[in-house]
């Protein structure tokens, strides 16, 4: 090529250059943001992100590590509250509030009652004349009753009202009225045995009193989305997924005979009776619509 013609293309060629640097300039820094924002997201996604074998339960169960604000301190028993509730609503262990307010019996409780939920809370006893919070053993028709006291009244003593006033056992009570959506799923009883806690704010479901061993049946066709004993105050659980947002939940097993992913149908044997996280042997049984507690009652069939 020419001398003179080589001395033309210089300058177009180092333009050239210069624009292939800055455009290097561009990737590299357009590079740096992506790693940074691709760190930023990493970080985000590890913080989100827990154990898998954590139970798919919201709202109160017990699967928050963080405790409620009474947990920091000290609870007062209201009516209808058990010990078992207690635990579960406050984020506080069932043995840890017995040890810290040295109960002997867990039905020792009366409405007023402060309990000690930490090292650090303070209690009281129980004021003078207060009445019992209630509790999930049945009351025998005909059992007589003792005279009036203002001395506090233990859990599982007999009411201080006339027999006509006492609350009747929780088996005898009415069967409420099916629910509107009762009929999407065909739903069974888990276990047979006493109904001796209904549905509450606090329950989240019913309990049905059994003997160590007894079957748990599955209660619908579903699939097994849980099982273990990481929600503390329901012992050795098991959670199955049904159709249409439904979730049912098996609790204070002695034994699981299930495992996670396994497909169930209605009446499959997945769990048998026990005590864990309880004070005797029975099944916690709760059924979940899009993750709201509802009584199992207006689903299962009337007994």
């Amino acid at each position: 090529m020419p001398y003179g013609q080589q001395m033309t293309l210089a300058g177009p060629v180092r333009a050239s250059n210069r624009g292939f640097q800055a455009h290097v300039a561009a990737s590299l820094s357009m590079l740096r943001r992506l790693r940074f924002a691709g760190v930023a997201a990493l970080m985000v996604l590890a913080g989100c992100s827990g154990p898998t074998t954590r139970a798919p339960i919201v709202d109160g169960v017990g699967t928050s590590s963080t405790p409620t604000p009474a947990a920091r301190g000290s609870y007062v028993v209201k009516p209808g509250d058990t010990l078992y509730a207690i635990a579960r609503s406050t984020n506080v262990d069932f043995e840890t509030i017995k040890r810290l307010n040295n109960l002997s019996d867990p039905n020792q409780l009366v409405v007023g009652q402060v309990l000690r939920l930490s090292a650090s809370g303070s209690a009281s006893p129980a004021p003078a004349g207060a009445k019992p919070s209630g509790s999930t053993t049945p009351v025998k028709s005909g059992q007589p009753t003792p005279a009036s006291s203002s001395e506090p009244r233990p859990l599982d003593a007999p009411a201080q009202t006339p027999a006509a006033t006492t609350p009747p056992p929780a088996s005898s009570q009415p069967h409420p009225a099916p629910a509107a959506d009762a009929g999407t799923i065909n739903w069974a009883w888990p276990t047979k045995g006493t109904l001796i806690q209904r549905f509450n704010a606090n329950t989240k479901g019913i309990d049905i009193e059994g003997k160590p061993g007894d079957s748990v049946h599955a209660s619908a066709d579903g699939k097994v989305m849980y099982t273990g004993n990481g929600v503390r105050g329901m012992g050795n659980l098991v959670i199955v997924n049904h159709d249409n947002g439904f979730i049912s939940v098996y609790g204070h097993n002695s034994k699981l005979l299930v495992k996670t992913g396994q497909t169930v149908k209605r009446g499959d044997k997945i769990a048998e009776v026990g005590a864990t996280d309880t004070t005797s042997p029975r099944l916690h049984f709760e059924v979940r619509r899009r993750g709201t507690p509802v009584d199992p009652l207006q689903y299962l069939p009337s007994p």
